[in-house]
């Protein structure tokens, strides 16, 4: 059987997933894994068929870096597995003016990608380091990039513009939005569990340490409350979303901060982690008996209510909220207090629903269906590696 491996690289992790490849192009997990901890403390996991398949630590010298993490996660599939991939498919954060689809890697669209590290720096550097260490390791590998800007690349106008003048946005300083690999196979998991639902005005809440919500219509983006970066919008783990431009000049100017401190502070020190002082994790503040872990919660869940008022705006109505990823998937509470506030627009929660994790847990009076339909970022990157393989470009 042929398959094919799924890249997420991170700072100090690498997620990858292995697919068969049936007839028809369908696919089959075959095995789901990570190495974490890089150059602190490796570790080596991976499930298959539903058992563990590996285990294995390594000392801190003996995996310091992700393309060494990546060459030992390769040499373990080969050798214990004997999993030769037909092609690679990777998350890659950003792709720019430039690309609103999945592409074939090679040199020159790696140069081009590369230009977008300073607006995803936390994501971009590394999900391209992978593809960088097997263009030299094996150049004959095809790797397929795809992109959490793609899926809102065909946003209206008034969607996609600052009110700055025009010359940026020919620069490429425009909203792009993010998690759209998430958004893309939520829109196909709905067509084929509601496909009414599907069609009509549907907010999806990407809800994890990066958070973002999307308006669809008719399975389509419409408008996101991610932009240029992916530090736009909802509060997250470590980064604050919607801010004040003038915030950014006052630490600047009166804060004496350089633009490189101010970047590290945006993207690593603020949202749930800058509010609670105490965790960047919903599990922690979930726990907690701080005011402040309930201060970060409450705030988290009231602009999420607030984001859904604009989306709703932008839909000219609203048929269904669903949540998704991390927290959206697996914290009750935050959904229940979400709903709650969401009361205005004639939503309701089912609490034993809600509790069990189902996929439809609004209440028999809510005139708004709301849903909890699990992500799979990973499937959504092997389908479109697949496709461009089975296609042959």
């Amino acid at each position: 059987m042929d398959t094919i491996l799924v890249v997420n690289a991170g700072s100090s992790s690498v997620k990858f997933q292995v697919f068969g490849v049936g007839g028809g192009s369908s696919l089959t997990r075959l095995i789901k894994g990570q190495m974490d901890g890089i150059g602190v403390r490796p570790r080596l996991r991976a499930v298959a068929d539903g058992s563990v398949a590996i285990d294995q630590s390594f000392a801190a010298g003996e995996v310091a870096t992700v393309p060494i993490a990546l060459a030992r996660v390769g040499e373990w599939l080969r050798r214990d597995r004997e999993i030769d991939p037909v092609a690679v498919g990777h998350r890659v954060v950003h792709g720019g003016p430039d690309f609103d689809r999945p592409v074939f890697v090679d040199a020159g669209i790696l140069a081009r990608l590369t230009a977008f590290e300073p607006l995803a720096p936390l994501h971009q550097p590394n999900n391209l380091a992978p593809i960088r260490s097997l263009l030299e390791s094996r150049p004959d590998l095809p790797q397929v990039a795809c992109f959490d800007t793609g899926f809102h690349r065909g946003h209206d106008a008034l969607a996609d513009h600052y009110a700055i003048p025009l010359q940026f946005y020919d620069k490429g300083v425009r909203r792009y939005g993010f998690h759209g690999l998430s958004y893309e196979y939520v829109a196909g998991r709905l067509a084929e569990v509601a496909p009414d639902i599907a069609q009509g005005r549907v907010i999806v809440a990407h809800l994890g340490s990066g958070a973002s919500m999307c308006a669809l219509r008719e399975g389509r983006s419409l408008d996101s409350t991610m932009g240029f970066t992916a530090l736009d919008g909802l509060p997250m783990g470590t980064r604050p979303g919607n801010i004040d431009p003038g915030v950014i000049l006052y630490l600047i100017e009166q804060e004496g901060m350089s633009a490189s401190d101010v970047q590290a502070m945006l993207y690593r020190d603020c949202g749930l982690k800058g509010l609670s002082g105490i965790s960047n994790d919903v599990r922690d503040l979930l726990a907690s008996a701080d005011p402040r872990a309930r201060f970060a919660l409450d705030y988290f869940c009231h602009r999420i209510a607030l984001s859904a008022g604009m989306l709703t705006a932008a839909l000219g109505g609203l048929d269904a909220f669903v949540f998704t990823a991390g927290i959206g998937e697996n914290a009750p509470a935050i959904r229940e207090d979400v709903v709650r506030r969401l009361g205005w627009v004639g939503a309701s929660l089912d609490p034993d629903a809600n509790a069990a994790g189902r996929t439809t847990i609004s209440g028999l009076d809510s005139r708004v269906a709301v849903m909890m339909v699990p992500t799979d970022e990973e499937m959504m990157i092997a389908r479109h590696t697949a496709a461009l393989v089975g296609g042959g470009g």
